[in-house]
C-alpha cells in the first residue's frame, strides 16, 4: 500500500515526537583548525594526531575517505564523534545525548586539551571564531568522499544560474564553523517551539555573533548571507527562518512539501541536481543528475521515489529532525571559553516556553516598529543598530531572556548556570565575540594573538571546583 508525501513527512518527522520529551541535550561544536604557519592544514601531520587521538579515546568506529585519511570516528559507548566538516580545515566534536550539559562539558574538556597539545607540537591551533582566520591561506579540497565532494560540485553550480544573485564562495562551507544544539521536543509543543523560536532569533544574533569576514565587513554574522546567497538558498524555504506561523501542523508539513531536494543517493551514487521543491519532485517521472564516478562527473537520469525524503536536507535556524528533535543551528561557533553557553541558552529556555512566548510576545524594544522576525534578523547581523532601538532597554530585554534561561537551569537541577556566564556580560555591554574581535584589530591586536585569545580553555567553576 501507497502512502502519500504528507504521510512520509509525518513518519519522519512528526511520530517520533509521539512520546515525552527526555530532557537530553545534544552538542555539535566545529572549530578551524589553524596551521601558525600561514600555510594549508598539513593533513598527514594532522592525522597522526587524529590517529593518536582515537587510540587514546578508544574512539573505535572510523570512516577513510579515498584518499585514506581518517574523517570521522566515534567512541562506541557515549556516541562522542570527531570528524571533519567538508574539509580538513574545520574540526567537529558532537556529543552523544545527556540530561547534564556538565557531564558533556568534562568530557569536552578531556578531548579539547588532548587535541590542542598535540595540534600545537606540529604548529596547528583549534580556536573558537566562526570564520577561519587564515582563511586566505587554506586549500579548499573537499574531503574525498561521496558526500562532500557531491556537496562542493553542488554548490559550485551556482554559475548556471546567472539571472540569481549569488556570492562567488562556494567553498564557504569549508571557512565558516557552527555551534549547533539539539532538544527533545513533544507534538504538541512543536508549533509553539518553532513560533516562539523564531522570534527570539535577532536576540540571538546580538549575543552570539562571531563570523566577521573581512570580504563583508559590515557584518557581525557573515553566514547568514554566506547560506542564503549560495545554491543552498537556491529556495529560502530551506534556509533561516520561518517568514509566518503556521495554523497547525499540518500547514507545517505543507511547508517541508515546498522544502527543495538537491540531491540523493541511487543505484550506489550520490547525485546532485536543480534544487526542486519536494511537492515537484515526487510527481516527476524522472530527474536528471550528476554524479562521480572513476575521476569525472557523468549525467544520468534516475526515479524519484517516495522514500528519497531521507535525503532532504534543510537548514533552518530551528529545524525539526528525524530524531524527535529540534536542531538549533543558526549561532556561530563561540570562543572555547563559551563553548557550552548556547548548549545552556537554549536548554534553560526549554524550561520555560510559555514565560518565553509572552516575553517576545509583548516585547517593544524590537519588535512593533514595522519589522519582521526575519527582517530584524538581518538587520542585527550588522555592526551598528538601528536608530529604532533604544540601547538601554535593548541591554535590559537580553538580561531578561538570559534571567528566564537561568531560571530553567535551575529547573533542571544540575547546576548549568555557570554556563551562561559569559552571556550576562555580553548583554549587559551589548557587545559579542565578533564586535570585540573587530574592535581588537581596529586597537592594533595582531590577528594571532586574537586567534589564541579565541583557543584559550580556562576550566571554569563548577560546583565548587576547579576542574571537573
Amino acid at each position: 500500500m501507497s502512502i502519500t508525501l504528507k504521510e512520509a513527512l509525518y513518519q519522519k518527522y512528526i511520530a517520533p515526537t509521539e512520546r515525552p520529551a527526555g530532557r537530553f541535550v545534544g552538542v555539535e561544536l566545529e572549530y578551524p583548525l589553524v596551521n601558525l604557519s600561514r600555510r594549508p592544514v598539513d593533513i598527514p601531520a594532522v592525522q597522526e594526531v587524529v590517529r593518536g587521538f582515537a587510540e587514546r579515546f578508544q574512539f573505535t568506529e572510523q570512516h577513510k575517505d579515498d584518499n585514506g585519511n581518517l574523517y570521522s570516528l566515534t567512541e562506541p559507548f557515549t556516541g562522542d564523534n570527531l570528524s571533519f566538516d567538508c574539509s580538513f580545515n574545520t574540526l567537529e566534536l558532537s556529543f552523544g545525548k545527556e540530561e547534564s550539559i556538565a557531564v558533556l562539558f568534562d568530557r569536552f574538556v578531556q578531548y579539547f586539551e588532548d587535541l590542542q597539545a598535540h595540534f600545537r607540537r606540529i604548529g596547528h591551533l583549534l580556536t573558537g571564531l566562526g570564520i577561519h582566520p587564515y582563511y586566505k591561506y587554506n586549500d579548499y579540497v573537499p574531503i574525498a568522499n561521496d558526500r562532500y565532494r557531491m556537496l562542493f560540485h553542488h554548490l559550485q553550480s551556482y554559475t548556471k544560474y546567472p539571472e540569481r544573485h549569488f556570492h562567488q564562495l562556494p567553498h564557504f562551507g569549508m571557512l565558516a564553523a557552527a555551534s549547533q544544539v539539539q532538544l527533545d521536543v513533544e507534538k504538541d509543543d512543536i508549533l509553539q517551539t518553532l513560533h516562539t523560536m523564531n522570534r527570539l532569533e535577532p536576540y540571538k544574533a546580538l549575543l552570539f555573533a562571531n563570523s566577521w569576514l573581512d570580504d563583508l565587513p559590515e557584518l557581525l554574522i557573515s553566514r547568514d548571507t554566506l547560506w542564503a546567497n549560495s545554491m543552498q538558498g537556491y529556495n529560502p524555504h530551506n534556509f533561516g527562518m520561518y517568514a509566518s506561523d503556521f495554523a497547525d501542523l499540518d500547514e507545517f508539513l505543507e511547508y517541508i512539501t515546498g522544502e527543495s531536494m538537491y540531491c540523493v543517493g541511487k543505484q550506489e551514487r550520490y547525485f546532485h541536481f536543480e534544487p526542486i521543491p519536494l511537492r515537484d519532485y515526487i510527481n516527476q517521472e524522472h530527474i536528471t543528475g550528476q554524479y562521480f564516478a572513476d575521476g569525472a562527473w557523468h549525467t544520468a537520469d534516475f526515479r524519484p521515489e517516495i522514500n528519497d525524503i531521507e535525503h532532504l536536507r534543510t537548514f533552518k535556524f530551528a529545524d525539526l529532525t528525524y530524531r524527535g528533535t529540534v536542531e538549533y543551528r543558526s549561532a556561530c561557533e563561540q570562543p572555547v571559553d563559551a563553548a557550552f553557553s548556547l548548549a545552556a541558552f537554549h536548554a534553560g529556555l526549554a524550561e520555560e516556553p510559555d514565560a518565553l512566548t509572552e516575553l517576545l510576545e509583548e516585547d517593544t524594544v524590537l519588535y512593533h516598529h514595522g519589522y519582521s522576525a526575519t527582517e530584524l534578523r538581518e538587520l542585527l547581523t550588522h555592526r551598528t543598530l538601528p536608530s529604532f532601538i533604544d540601547r538601554k532597554a535593548l541591554s535590559a530585554k537580553l538580561l531578561q531572556i538570559l534571567e528566564l534561561a537561568q531560571s530553567g537551569l535551575q529547573k533542571r537541577g544540575f547546576g548549568e548556570e555557570v554556563f551562561l556566564e559569559p552571556l550576562f556580560d555580553r548583554a549587559e555591554r551589548l557587545t559579542n565575540p565578533a564586535l570585540e574581535y573587530l574592535n581588537a584589530l581596529e586597537h592594533g591586536a595582531h590577528i594571532e594573538e586574537l586567534i589564541e585569545r579565541y583557543a584559550a580553555l580556562n576550566v571554569r567553576i563548577l560546583t565548587g571546583k576547579e576542574q571537573l
